[in-house]
């Protein structure tokens, strides 16, 4: 049920980070993993490690706030493999900090175009694909700012609720079609992105008191979720969006 092997999976955001561990869990495990972001000597570096190893890989940088290089990725991915079994839109930008009240609309737009009309266009060029093949499963990355105020990243938060709704309407459309569409809510995570937080010591500690398990996330954490969401073992879950916080949204801290 487990068994990922020969599956082909597109991963955006691919080249550090969360979108990283989930590209080489899926390497490692045997299946085709389509690696993909904005920056190309990124994206070589986790494709050579990869190839290195033994793994079918491909690299495809694509900034997915641009509609063409979007439409690339998918072509190229089915040019190389003939079909795609799992799509995973992880790639996502948060370029400011502040209350909404300072924000620019082309900050907003910017986090909106990335964060969820990417998901959007590549879940539409994906589908066709995945219905030819019989079905497939498409995983968001959405966060558990869906479900909290904040004074310092409001738009990215609106944009990531915005991703979990998304999940829900494209899980009723996509259904009857054999697809299945999940999403992912990670708490703080210690990747790049966040690290203003975590590698200030008093903003750590205070995560991980109020945080049951007393630490923050890994990016393996959240890799092992998209295992799941991609193999058949989770066959019957759809619409769902799975929150891996270490417990921090149900304390009462």
């Amino acid at each position: 049920m487990f068994d990922v092997k020969d599956k082909v999976v597109v991963v955006t955001g691919s080249s550090r980070g969360i979108g990283r561990a989930i590209s080489v869990q899926l390497a490692r495990s045997g299946a085709k993993v389509v690696i993909s972001s904005r920056k190309e000597e990124a994206c070589e570096a986790v494709y050579d490690e990869l190839v290195k190893e033994g793994h079918e890989v491909l690299c495809l940088p694509c900034h997915v706030g641009e509609r063409e290089q979007v439409e690339n990725l998918i072509k190229k991915t089915v040019e190389k493999w003939g079909r795609i079994d799992s799509l995973i839109c992880n790639a996502a930008t948060n370029p400011v900090f502040g209350p909404i009240s300072t924000l620019t609309d082309k900050a907003f737009d910017k986090i909106m175009n990335i964060n969820l009309k990417s998901s959007l266009w590549l879940s539409n060029l994906s589908v066709p694909i995945m219905v030819k093949n019989g079905g497939g499963s498409i995983i968001l990355m959405s966060s558990i700012t869906a479900f909290v105020g904040t004074d310092t990243i409001g738009a990215y938060g609106i944009s990531k609720a915005a991703e979990a709704s998304l999940v829900r309407n494209l899980a009723v459309e996509l259904g009857p079609k054999g697809i299945r569409v999940n999403g992912i809510a990670p708490g703080l995570i210690k990747t790049d992105f966040s690290r203003a937080l975590w590698e200030n010591p008093k903003l750590l500690e205070k995560q991980e008191n109020q945080t049951p398990l007393r630490r923050i996330g890994k990016p393996e954490d959240i890799a092992g979720i998209a295992h799941f969401l991609v193999c058949d073992a989770s066959s019957y879950i759809a619409g769902q969006l799975i929150v891996a916080d270490g417990g921090e949204t149900i304390s009462w801290g």
